[in-house]
């Protein structure tokens, strides 16, 4: 009888659970807010780890990526600094300038960081042709900088 009983209440629960849809939302949430990569620009900015020794956290995004860059950065900005930004939704160049230097920073400290310190300022310095180009430029960092571990 217990059997028969457990049955009848498991069918339902069933057809419940196989209506349910496939695809996953993200939810905000515990889960999906705890933690960030090791790799990320907030992770580097939070100080949790000692910078690579051949880009101190006070070096200047000028000194490191050149004088190219002194068109669209202030020259004294640091790199802590730039991984500190939050103005990469408003302007692309904040953007690029905030992953670039994540990207820079995991290319001497990760092993098998896809990209190379000269590949990353040479990148870097390319995009800021346009605010399309360094847009782009941002993403592609910013995947390569999520997918690093």
């Amino acid at each position: 009888m217990k059997t028969r009983i457990m049955a009848f209440l498991a069918v339902p629960l069933l057809i419940c659970l196989l209506s349910l849809p496939t695809t996953s939302s993200r939810v905000p949430g515990f889960l999906y807010t705890r933690t960030t990569g090791r790799c990320t620009a907030r992770y580097w900015s939070g100080k949790r780890e000692a910078w690579p020794r051949m880009v101190p956290e006070t070096s200047t995004v000028r000194k490191v990526f050149g004088s190219r860059v002194y068109e669209r950065y202030r020259s004294d900005l640091t790199l802590v600094e730039a991984t500190m930004r939050n103005d990469e939704q408003d302007n692309p160049f904040g953007g690029l300038l905030k992953e670039g230097t994540a990207a820079l920073l995991n290319s001497y400290a990760r092993e098998g960081f896809p990209y190379r310190p000269w590949q990353v300022k040479t990148l870097l310095i390319q995009a800021l042709v346009s605010e399309a180009a360094a847009s782009s430029q941002a993403n592609q960092f910013s995947l390569a900088n999520h997918a690093c571990s």
